[in-house]
């Protein structure tokens, strides 16, 4: 690789790092539905196009530590596990690279949602004191979860249609453009 080639590609990485983070430090400030949030499709992203994929765990675990000084104080082992589990799409985007397409790329994005459900409620019920530690409880956790199920799928989903298909539009931009003429 020559040595302005390999500066472009860093340079181009650490800019679409700081824009997915900004990304989702702002959707995680503003006012959002519970668990619609762009940070597992991010995740998923970076590992998927960075040219650098060492980079892509940066994003969900920058994010997070980020929106959380703004956010306030969380059990720090809750909020420990949550940005462990939702770190796990960058691995899985960079593992995948090889199963392009939007059945995989669905498909992967949905089982990192699942994992992230039962990891982070699993984190909650062990640690917050919330629900007995025994089946009981941790039947109700994820019970009482579910309704942020059903958002955590839908916006990962969603994130990762705008976030892959924005990158497509813009890769693929001058040729819509000689078409519409």
């Amino acid at each position: 690789m020559k040595p302005n080639k390999a500066r472009t590609d860093l340079l181009m990485d650490l800019g679409l790092v700081a824009f997915l983070i900004a990304l989702d430090v702002v959707a995680r400030l503003v006012p959002h539905a519970p668990g619609f949030v762009p940070i597992a499709a991010s995740a998923l992203f970076a590992g998927r196009v960075l040219r650098i994929p060492a980079l892509a765990p940066v994003v969900p675990v920058a994010a997070m530590v980020l929106s959380a000084l703004a956010l306030g104080p969380d059990d720090w082992r809750v909020a420990l596990v949550g940005t462990v589990a939702i770190s796990l799409p960058a691995f899985v985007g960079i593992l995948s690279r090889r199963w392009p397409g939007i059945p995989a790329t669905a498909a992967v994005m949905v089982a990192c949602s699942l994992n992230f459900f039962a990891v982070s409620n699993l984190a909650y019920w062990v640690f917050s004191g919330t629900y007995s530690l025994d089946f009981a409880g941790l039947t109700q956790c994820y019970i009482a979860a579910l309704p942020f199920l059903q958002n955590t799928v839908a916006g990962d989903l969603f994130w990762t249609a705008v976030l892959f298909g924005a990158a497509w539009a813009i890769q693929n931009g001058a040729m819509l453009a000689g078409r519409a003429r």
